[in-house]
């Protein structure tokens, strides 16, 4: 469904100054190297993105506009440091950054033709006297030094802050030439950049049956043919760069069984956000040939202040909007093992009511199946959204980011980054951690938390979440379950975290099994006073008095001798947050590190 023309890119208040036309020299030639001791590049195996050795990653992260926009610079600049925000996004846990941008200014990079950037060049001496160009690569090179990967994403034909708006990748003088023209470049300029690890190839294509322009996606070479144009660009871009994961997002309307495209029939299609329908892939996959294995499939999703969809109307939870909305859409293609999934963007505002609801359920599925994701969005200044950061560009809300922190990879306490060789955050980094001390150098070595989903059904969707949805609140009061569950009794080591806001916290815990192998287990612990867990996730949590227990998720239940899971949960609070005591594993008791 369509959403506001001023959606996500509305200028902050005084960030605009007028540019000017300004040619300056640069030379084009490829950008040097950045080489790393060990390559970072990231391909595809099933539904799972992995590094060069086959070990899993797991992309979370946030996007960054503004090169997409008419000041073709990222927003915020025009007051904050660039190098301080990029080291707050490490240190809190996003380990990649999809960047809006436009064929356009992908087009005057090629040709040396600059606009005057609107940046405060107080705030940001590093980046005096540099144009948009220098200024990315700046970015590039501050974002290897902190651990983070980025990929871009043609937004939009024409530098414009409504540029999403239009419906296809073509819009006046762009052509369909000039976006494969743009990628190209772009992948042959970064080829040896391991930092720039993809292309999402084209943000949000829609249009409806009346539209004059639309995407459709079926098996023609027609202009408005997506599957068409989003498979050449790709093949274009890998025939250039192989390393590159390459992103494919969705359309808007799909036709019914039976239904021509020509058909103008209100009832004829299914519907879907923009960038959110791929039921054409079941029908007409993108073909990459011997390059198949860099296709990542990328649908949006947001919630009912963006558009009340009629999905939203009446009393929505997470198990319908898996079954009649994300699994028919696009889940599929992760159930089915067809491809990996990353969620290009989601977030919304914090109300307290059904968008907060809508967010949490698509929070808990993306913990609980491990997808790939990047949060919309750092910026502020994001119309029907809201960002993570507030107007003054250095403030962080709490509240949202403690909502999508349980979604942010992170091993012992730490978030993981994507880079073998560089913590995230930057060496000497006390958030952060490389891939390399996760993945380790070895062939047996775990891809990711030793306890992971196993792989899903490959033909039948399930419906039912293995996780009370997060869209009521998941934490009813019970009676504490026994622990006959599990034929063995573990003891446990436990190691704690947690942020807190004035009524409220988010909690993690890493489980790890130190006694012999589990098929099932659960984990009680008890709250501190006055602290109410409200949900929760990677298992099934109840609260009864300050007695909390947790039992293990369906793909979780096989714990074993040293395997950990990690699991959490959200929880208000009154007074001091507290920390939990009492943790035992099946019974047994844990110590607490």
């Amino acid at each position: 469904m369509s959403r506001s023309p001023v959606r996500r890119l509305r200028t902050a208040l005084g960030g605009v100054l007028a540019a000017g036309a300004l040619a300056l020299p640069l030379a084009l030639s490829a950008a040097p190297a950045q080489a790393a001791s060990t390559p970072d590049w990231l391909h595809v195996q099933g539904n799972k993105i992995v590094d060069a050795s086959g070990k899993e990653v797991w992309l979370t992260g946030v996007n960054w506009f503004g090169f997409n926009a008419d000041e073709r610079i990222f927003h915020g600049l025009w007051s904050a440091d660039m190098r301080t925000l990029t080291k707050g996004i490490a240190d809190r846990g996003m380990n990649v950054v999809r960047v809006p941008i436009s064929t356009e200014l992908l087009l005057e990079w090629k040709a040396g033709t600059f606009s005057k950037p609107n940046v405060n060049e107080f705030a940001n001496p590093e980046l005096a006297g540099l144009n948009s160009l220098q200024i990315f690569e700046k970015w590039l090179a501050m974002c290897e030094e902190y651990g983070l990967k980025v990929f871009l994403d043609v937004h939009s034909a024409e530098a414009d802050n409504s540029g999403h708006v239009h419906p296809v990748w073509w819009k006046g003088s762009i052509t369909t030439e000039d976006v494969y023209e743009g990628w190209e470049w772009a992948a042959t300029r970064w080829k040896t950049n391991d930092t720039m690890i993809g292309a999402d190839i084209k943000n949000e294509p829609h249009g409806t049956q009346g539209s004059t322009e639309r995407a459709k996606w079926d098996g023609s070479t027609d202009k408005d043919n997506f599957k068409h144009f989003a498979e050449t660009a790709s093949r274009k871009i890998l025939a250039i760069n192989p390393n590159w994961l390459v992103f494919v997002e969705g359309i808007e309307v799909y036709p019914k069984e039976g239904v021509s495209w020509t058909s103008t029939g209100l009832t004829d299609y299914h519907n879907m956000w923009w960038g959110g329908n791929l039921r054409g892939v079941r029908d007409f996959p993108i073909d990459l040939g011997a390059n198949q294995d860099q296709l990542v499939y990328s649908p949006h999703d947001y919630g009912p202040l963006v558009h009340l969809q009629p999905w939203f109307k009446g009393d929505f939870d997470r198990t319908s909007l898996e079954r009649d909305v994300w699994d028919p859409n696009w889940l599929y293609l992760h159930k089915e093992n067809t491809a990996p999934l990353l969620i290009g963007e989601w977030g919304g505002f914090m109300d307290g009511g059904p968008n907060e609801k809508w967010m949490l359920a698509l929070r808990d599925l993306i913990t609980d199946r491990r997808l790939s994701h990047t949060f919309w969005v750092l910026n502020p200044n994001s119309g029907d959204t809201g960002g993570l950061l507030g107007y003054d560009w250095a403030t962080w809300d709490e509240e949202k980011y403690a909502l999508l922190k349980p979604a942010l990879w992170q091993d012992g306490g730490k978030f993981v980054g994507l880079d073998h060789d560089v913590p995230l955050g930057g060496v000497g980094s006390t958030t952060g951690k490389s891939l390399s001390q996760v993945n380790g150098g070895g062939p047996t070595a775990s891809p990711t938390p030793s306890v992971t989903p196993s792989a899903t059904p490959s033909v039948t969707p399930s419906v039912t979440p293995s996780v009370t949805p997060s869209a009521t609140p998941s934490v009813t009061p019970s009676a504490t379950p026994s622990a006959t569950a599990s034929p063995a009794v573990g003891t446990c080591a436990v190691t704690y975290t947690a942020s807190s806001w004035s009524s409220g916290l988010s909690g993690s815990v890493r489980l790890t099994n130190t006694g012999t192998t589990l098929t099932s287990w659960n984990l009680t612990f008890t709250a501190p006073a006055g602290v109410s867990v409200t949900q929760g996730w990677g298992g099934t949590w109840s609260q009864s008095g300050t007695t909390v227990t947790v039992t293990n998720a369906a793909w979780n239940g096989n714990l074993a001798a040293g395997g950990t899971a990690d699991i959490g949960f959200n929880a208000s609070h009154a007074g001091t947050a507290g920390t939990p005591t009492g943790f035992a594993l099946n019974g047994a008791a844990c110590t607490v590190g």
